[in-house]
């Protein structure tokens, strides 16, 4: 794929990081990492360092199995096992975000389900448990190990959304903004249902409602409305990257090749 397309999609990931760190999904803590867009078995995420402040210099090309293409000093996640595992085992996913949203962790800690219960909250679809400790043991709380990976990969199976018992979330897309629109609304579809539930009743979307909700808000003109939204927030923090250069900007940078001046005619004298 031609080098100007991989470096708009790199600036993609993280202007979408920027999003969720502005947004309040991500903080200290977290990853989105995007799929290689012409070899699968890659994919691309930035260094070890807090999302927020993440260049696009940050980003480093791994493959599924975790292991840097190319050798390089950076800190890499230790919880990169997340993002491979899940290419792996879901063809269908371009996009990963792993996050600890505090609006998120009272489902994660009581093991209430989370339904959807408004209509920008239905594509969080069905979102299944993940128990480290149920494979595993104590641990240390995080998903260092390519088998701790592959049993997150598997509790998601089909679905979009797993909860992480006493940790947090991950969440799938088929692109970088699919996966920040679910992921945003994810959030916000959890906070409204705490606080129904603190009022003492949930209304929650039928099936029917749900899937038909989904594929509505999942339509380029919803997800583009929302992605607009967004990096304008991003733009009024003074947090957006520099865009990258394209082809024709820098062809229009190049200076001019310095012309001879036209020589004088001369007078003709009859």
């Amino acid at each position: 794929m031609p080098d100007q397309n991989i470096a708009a999609l790199l600036h993609e990931l993280i202007v979408a990081t920027r999003i969720l760190a502005n947004e309040k999904v991500v903080d200290a803590f977290g990853h989105v990492s995007v799929r290689h867009p012409s070899d699968p078995k890659r994919y691309f995420i930035p260094r070890h360092r807090a999302p927020e402040l993440a260049e696009v210099a940050d980003v480093v090309e791994l493959n599924l199995d975790s292991e840097p293409i190319r050798p390089t000093e950076s800190r890499l996640y230790s919880e990169r096992v997340i993002h491979g595992e899940i290419y792996k085992a879901r063809p269908d996913v371009n996009a990963v975000c792993h996050h600890h949203a505090h609006v998120m962790l009272p489902f994660a800690i009581s093991g209430r389900e989370i339904v959807p219960v408004f209509h920008l909250g239905a594509v969080v679809g069905h979102v299944p448990f993940w128990d480290q400790r149920d494979e595993f043991g104590d641990t240390n709380m995080l998903v260092i190990k390519p088998e701790e990976g592959a049993s997150l990969a598997r509790a998601l199976g089909p679905h979009w959304t797993v909860l992480m018992r006493r940790h947090g979330a991950t969440v799938a897309g088929t692109s970088l903004r699919e996966l920040t629109f679910r992921t945003v609304f994810g959030c916000d579809n959890a906070k409204l249902l705490s606080q129904a539930i603190a009022h003492g009743h949930v209304d929650a979307l039928s099936p029917g409602e749900a899937k038909l909700t989904s594929a509505h808000q999942l339509r380029p003109p919803s997800m583009g409305r929302a992605w607009d939204y967004w990096v304008r927030q991003v733009e009024k923090a003074g947090l957006m990257p520099k865009a990258p250069k394209t082809a024709a900007a820098s062809k229009s940078a190049k200076p001019k090749p310095a012309t001879k001046p036209k020589a004088k005619a001369k007078k003709q004298w009859r």
